[in-house]
């Protein structure tokens, strides 16, 4: 029976370490130095992040994510209040500005551990060993 340690874990553990900034690996160590700079290692378990390849992809997701939110709520009020532009303006922008704002920093998170536990973008040394420390015992 093959079962797995703490630092090994399931891929939503690991993603949802990520969301929550922190370490995949271990989950205590902090995973961003500055608000979208990953750190190159934990400082925790000293897990290798520095070649991570998030990219576009986190911002792309929050996008995603914002508009399918704030796009129903402006329709609704328009249709139910239709309040003046400015006002329009008003409400949403700023909603809209700090909604992506919250989000990038953890969803950027989710993105770098999902590569590191899958093994993308030079992560595959840390997943071969983490399957080689998984490896069942032979029961007796």
């Amino acid at each position: 029976m093959m079962t797995l340690t703490p630092e090994q874990g399931s891929s939503a553990e690991a993603v949802w370490r990520g969301f929550t900034m922190r370490c995949p690996n271990c989950g205590t160590g902090r995973l961003f130095g500055r608000f979208l700079k990953v750190v190159d290692r934990c400082p925790a378990c000293g897990e290798e992040f520095s070649h991570h390849r998030a990219d576009d992809f986190p911002p792309y997701l929050v996008i995603m994510i914002v508009g399918h939110a704030i796009v129903p709520a402006v329709l609704a009020v328009e249709m139910s209040y239709a309040p003046a532009i400015w006002l329009q303006f008003l409400i949403w922008l700023p909603i809209t500005l700090v909604s992506a704002l919250l989000l990038l920093q953890p969803v950027k998170g989710a993105i770098v551990a999902m590569q590191w536990q899958l093994g993308m973008h030079g992560f595959e040394s840390s997943k071969r060993r983490r399957l080689v420390t998984a490896q069942p015992t032979i029961m007796q």
